[in-house]
C-alpha cells in the first residue's frame, strides 16, 4: 500500500487471491486501479509460487528497484531539510528484520536517510526489509557505500557530528548533546561497531543496562537513541 501511495517507482502489477475482498486489500486494489496498474486474481497455489517462502497475506506487487542516492546527494538532501541533518549509519547490519525496523524508526523519528555498506549487510530493500519497515522503506532514502569509514569522514567534512553507539561507550546517551547535525552509527548484531568505525566516531555513547541482559537488540537501541535525538531537538525548538 505504501509503495502505491509513495509513487516513487514503477509497479508492474498486483497479484491477489481470487475471491478475497474488503479491508486493506480493497484499498490496495482501488489505488492500483486508479493508477492503471494491472490486477491479477490468482489461486492460492499460484500466489504461493509467486511469493516463494514469503507470507504474502493474500496480495503482492512486482515493482522496480528504487534509485538509491549517492552519499553526496543524501547529505545535500538532509542539509536542505530546514533542520539539523540526521542520518543513521549501519555498520554491517545483516538481519533484514533489524534493517527494516531501523528504517521504520528512522522515519518515525524524523531521520533524513540511512547509510549502509554494500558488503556483509542486509539488502536495503526486498520483502523482509519492506515488511519489517511497515512501508517506511518507501520514504526513507538509503545510500549504500563501499567504505563506511570514508563515508563517515565525508559526513564530518560536511559538518556532521559522528556519534557511535556501543555498550562500552564513554558517555551515557542521556548526557550527550545530540541536537546538532548528526550521524548516528549502529553496529552489527552481536559484535557492535567495528574498531575502525569506532575510531572514526567523534563520540561513542552507551545505553545504561540495569537488568541481567548485557545489551539490547540493535533495532531497539536505535529506537531509543533516535527518539532521544528527537526529544532534544523538540525541547530546543519549543524554547
Amino acid at each position: 500500500m505504501e509503495a502505491l501511495r509513495a509513487g516513487k517507482r514503477r509497479i508492474e502489477g498486483v497479484w491477489h487471491l481470487e475471491g478475497a475482498h474488503g479491508g486493506p486489500l480493497k484499498e490496495i486494489l482501488d489505488i492500483a486501479t486508479s493508477q492503471q496498474i494491472p490486477l491479477h486474481a490468482v489461486s492460492r497455489e499460484e500466489l504461493d509460487g509467486l511469493a516463494g517462502a514469503a507470507d504474502h497475506r493474500g496480495v503482492l506487487a512486482r515493482a522496480e528497484q528504487t534509485t538509491e542516492p549517492t552519499l553526496d546527494e543524501l547529505i545535500s538532501l538532509a542539509q536542505a531539510s530546514g533542520e539539523p541533518p540526521l542520518l543513521v549509519a549501519l555498520d554491517e547490519i545483516k538481519d533484514p528484520q533489524n534493517m527494516g525496523a531501523i528504517i521504520r524508526t528512522a522515519d518515525a523519528a524524523g531521520a533524513h536517510g540511512i547509510i549502509t555498506t554494500t558488503h556483509r549487510t542486509a539488502p536495503a530493500e526486498g520483502y523482509g526489509v519492506e515488511r519489517a519497515s511497515a512501508g517506511a522503506a518507501e520514504y526513507v532514502p538509503v545510500c549504500r557505500v563501499v567504505n563506511l569509514r570514508d563515508a563517515l569522514e565525508r559526513c564530518q567534512a560536511a559538518g556532521l557530528w559522528v556519534v557511535g553507539a556501543d555498550m562500552d561507550g564513554e558517555r551515557d546517551y542521556t548526557g550527550a548533546d545530540l541536537k546538532g547535525p548528526l550521524v548516528l552509527v549502529m553496529g552489527e548484531e552481536g559484535k557492535g561497531i567495528r574498531p575502525l568505525t569506532r575510531r572514526t566516531c567523534d563520540m561513542v555513547v552507551r545505553i545504561p543496562m540495569r537488568g541481567k541482559v548485557a545489551s539490547l537488540n540493535v533495532s531497539a537501541s536505535a529506537a531509543i537513541l533516535l527518539f532521544e535525538v528527537a526529544r532534544q531537538r523538540r525541547v530546543i525548538s519549543a524554547a
